[in-house]
């Protein structure tokens, strides 16, 4: 665990977390436990990876290779017991940007786009910029856990285009059951809606979660499903721009293959595929001792927050991410922003900007050191004070 315990200062590195606190938030002087990335060096085989393409330049146009696809296929097939075909991979810089294509290629200007809220806020602005319409269906709280309001998923995806699924969920760490998930597909399918799923965090499991691929659960019913991939949350890469794609439908394959010959994209960052190659091919065991560490960080926060009246946590199944409902507080929205930012000292995710069901919430990142966390947790007690 010493790995994970080194601390790293990340100030004036370009850090979207620790230097765009100021831009964000107001001020500088805040302890930063917002944006989805860790505090974490990747895999030592990523950095050896790395290295060895550095010493190899010129770093001129490079085409990904066959043996990135295998490495993608392999996790699959390892982590998730999913068969992939090379053929169906395609790479992209990211998520979000695979989002925006799977839009504006799979449906038209004023198509309805339906997704579950709360939900990662791109998938609002992905929707709205590419001027589709934009529908969400509530989620369901039962429990102290998110469930799907059924009837109202119908009606909705009875008149959508495309359906975005966030799986796992963001920001609640939600996994979805692979019944769940039959469910979603069979609608989906009945109603002639494109399934486009996005499982960037499928690989932050905890001990007791099953993270089950959209396509996976589909069988032999999955040519109306996308999937969306990367390394990046998993083992942070997120800095070098490489995700996939993954569909086994050649025609949708070849509408998102022509939307990006549109956009003027035709492969990734030269350090993206080696360090994507390297990550698939030699990460797992990083990756256990990561999540280990991570559940280790989720039990102290979880036992503090059980402490601060009117606090409560949602337990996750997935992702460093926390989603905490302060509802019960007496405190507002704005109340409690101001009391994190200006008492605390602590910077974490407003829950309103998760769209219908967020307020009244905070996200909370917890990839971060130990002692890290900690201070985080004395923080988030005093804004609660």
């Amino acid at each position: 665990m010493e790995l994970f315990d080194q601390p790293i200062d990340r100030a004036g590195t370009s850090s979207v977390k620790w230097d765009m606190l100021k831009t964000v938030f107001g001020s500088e002087d805040l302890l930063p436990m917002w944006v989805a990335d860790m505090d974490f060096k990747p895999p030592q085989a990523v950095l050896d990876r790395l290295e060895t393409r550095l010493n190899l330049p010129p770093y001129g146009y490079t085409f990904v290779p066959d043996s990135t696809g295998k490495a993608v296929a392999g996790w699959m097939e390892r982590k998730h017991g999913w068969t992939v075909k090379p053929n169906w991979i395609m790479y992209s810089n990211g998520v979000v940007p695979s989002i925006s294509t799977a839009i504006r290629a799979l449906s038209k200007p004023g198509d309805q786009v339906l997704t579950l809220t709360p939900v990662y806020t791109p998938f609002f602005q992905m929707i709205e910029l590419n001027e589709r319409k934009l529908a969400v269906s509530l989620l369901l709280e039962e429990e102290g856990r998110y469930e799907i309001n059924w009837t109202d998923f119908e009606q909705k995806i009875s008149h959508s285009t495309l359906f975005l699924l966030c799986s796992p969920h963001n920001p609640s760490g939600r996994v979805w059951s692979r019944h769940e998930l039959e469910r979603i597909s069979e609608l989906c399918r009945k109603h002639q809606v494109t399934l486009i799923s996005d499982e960037i965090h499928s690989d932050l499991l905890y001990s007791h979660a099953e993270h089950v691929p959209a396509a996976l659960a589909a069988k032999d019913q999955a040519d109306h499903i996308v999937t969306l991939a990367a390394p990046s949350k998993t083992f942070n890469l997120a800095g070098l721009q490489a995700s996939v794609i993954i569909a086994k439908n050649e025609e949708l394959r070849e509408k998102i293959q022509a939307e990006q010959t549109k956009q003027g994209f035709f492969t990734l960052n030269t350090f993206g595929i080696s360090a994507m190659e390297a990550a698939y091919e030699e990460g797992e065991e990083w990756l256990q001792s990561l999540m280990v560490y991570l559940e280790e960080n989720l039990k102290l926060v979880r036992e503090a927050v059980s402490q601060i009246p009117g606090v409560t946590l949602m337990e996750p199944d997935s992702t460093y991410l926390l989603w905490m409902d302060f509802r019960d507080s007496g405190k507002s929205d704005e109340e409690v922003q101001e009391a994190l930012l200006k008492k605390a000292k602590l910077a974490l995710e407003p829950g309103e900007k998760y769209g219908e069901g967020g307020q009244g919430h905070v996200r909370m990142n917890i990839a971060c050191s130990r002692d890290l966390v900690k201070e985080g947790i004395k923080r988030l007690k005093i804004a609660f004070e």
